[in-house]
């Protein structure tokens, strides 16, 4: 009775290579191949990559009102970014909240707002809230591999100044920020930047651009980073607000957003099972924080790195075992740098890894891990399908390198959208902030936003889960030695 199934299978076998030979020039294998890594579900985007190889430098683009100022992959996509963005908007309630505030009272009228960020439909809804605030705005991203082609063509359609794609090369990158910033008589005056990559090419190549600025607005650990750099040497001329280190991007883009999104990006790119898997986490900082204890929910084994004496701690009373990776290297099936430096795993901790070792990073940058010491001709790269690469050891030894090093939940799924409305709507006060501030209010210098907006922003967040806060009576805000309406805490405290 065993053999029938088998002749059943040479049957379809036989029906499968009578197939006519005219499904095109395609080989079978690479439709095959082809249909892996066109899953929507791999990419997190409509976005076929078989489509056509032209570059989208190299095509003339127009939107239906016969607009062509902006370059995407495809203009017909707009319909599909369109609905994205509307189901965005139903998890941003804080931006929708600041549009209906807007139909009074414009505060960006003559802004000009030239951005460089990770486009997805939520930078989408923000686009169009600062837009219905009265700003202009022109628009790049941060990141190759993390724009939604079809939300950046409902954002050319709608007559934005777009410049993205998915899987720019790192010259297209450069090109999209500079086509973005130079335009004839076009001045921007407001920045708003993640990673701080727009900040650096208009302080280099446009010098005079940057000195009519009038702030920067910078939501990445590393953006800020070089902020401070240019801040202490003496050559930041105008005023940047550090918005990743006001608690409601930090504690919940960076903690909240991490947790919910690391599972979600190791399961889309290699369907891994976490139970009972050995994972180091390299870095304790919110990221690290929020990964490790999805990690752990999961049942995996969890060690952590950290040259942070506090960060240890708290790992070790969260329960993590605190190790040097080369003690655990040899054995753990899973690595996640998020610690915003470079090189933290090298070519040494590389090559000793184990077989089928799973490698991506969390951080900003794709300098956590050295990829370039892995492009070596003793070692085969195959790509298994979108942001999946095998690099295989001459002993036939291979790891899996997810996006190539960058930034996993954005380069291999997407983010929740509830948390990217608290870190759009700080951003956006942020900038109403600046562009507003009386003449000598800001110095040239990085400030952090207030204590009161960071409360502002959480509060318009209250209402989506039927939440009551609490109001302290005036007794009550006497002891306490604070005002009623806040702010409740020290700037500080932490």
């Amino acid at each position: 009775s065993l053999s029938s199934p088998q002749i059943q299978f040479a049957d379809q076998k036989q029906e499968f290579n009578k197939r006519p030979s005219k499904i095109g020039r395609r080989s079978l294998s690479r439709s095959i191949s082809q249909s892996s890594t066109d899953s929507y579900s791999s990419a997190a985007s409509y976005t076929d990559s078989s489509d056509d190889e032209t570059s989208p430098r190299d095509k003339q683009q127009k939107n239906s009102k016969g607009n062509g100022d902006f370059c995407i992959k495809n203009i017909k996509q707009a319909d599909f970014g369109r609905r994205e963005i509307e189901i965005a908007e139903q998890e941003m309630p804080a931006l929708m909240a600041l549009r209906k505030r807007a139909q009074g009272e414009k505060p960006l009228a003559g802004a000009k707002v030239v951005g460089c960020t990770h486009i997805t439909a939520q930078t989408a809804v923000l686009m169009e809230t600062l837009s219905a605030l009265g700003a202009q705005c022109r628009w790049a991203a941060c990141n190759i591999y993390s724009t939604q082609n079809e939300v950046a063509a409902a954002l050319a359609e709608g007559g934005f100044s777009v410049f993205a794609w998915k899987g720019e090369s790192e010259d297209d990158f450069w090109w999209c920020i500079d086509r973005c910033v130079n335009v004839e008589g076009w001045q921007p005056n407001m920045i708003l930047d993640d990673g701080g990559d727009l900040t650096h090419w208009i302080y280099k190549k446009y010098p005079n651009m940057f000195k009519k600025i009038k702030g920067i607005v910078e939501e990445s650990v590393t953006g800020v980073h070089r902020l401070y750099q240019l801040s202490k040497a003496g050559k930041l001329c105008v005023p940047a607000m550090n918005v990743n280190d006001s608690v409601t991007k930090q504690k919940f883009d960076n903690l909240y957003c991490c947790r919910e999104s690391i599972l979600d990006g190791l399961k889309r790119t290699t369907d891994v099972m976490f139970g009972g898997k050995q994972v180091v986490v390299c870095g304790y900082g919110e990221v690290g924080k929020g990964c490790c204890a999805a990690l752990k929910a999961m049942g995996s084994i969890v060690y952590v790195t950290e040259i942070d004496p506090i960060c240890a701690l708290q790992a070790c009373m969260d329960g993590f075992r605190l190790v040097k990776l080369n003690e655990v290297i040899r054995q753990v099936d899973i690595v996640i740098t998020c610690t915003g430096n470079k090189n933290v795993v090298v070519r040494e901790h590389l090559d000793r890894m184990k077989n089928g070792c799973i490698v991506c990073n969390m951080g900003h940058s794709n300098t956590e891990i050295d990829v370039a010491s892995l492009r070596t001709p003793e070692l085969t790269w195959e790509r298994v399908r979108s942001q999946v690469d095998h690099i295989i050891w001459p002993d036939a030894k291979r790891i899996v390198l997810l996006a190539e090093g960058r930034l996993l939940n954005l380069s291999c799924s997407t983010v929740p959208t509830f948390v990217l409305s608290i870190t759009a709507t700080t951003q956006a006060l942020a900038l109403i902030e600046l562009y507003n501030a009386p003449e000598g209010r800001y110095k040239q210098d990085v400030y952090l936003l207030p204590k009161k907006m960071d409360e502002y922003v959480a509060s318009l967040h209250l209402p989506t889960f039927d939440a009551h806060l609490t109001e302290l009576t005036d007794e009550q805000a006497k002891y306490l030695g604070l005002n009623k309406n806040g702010p409740f805490k020290p700037n500080y405290y932490r």
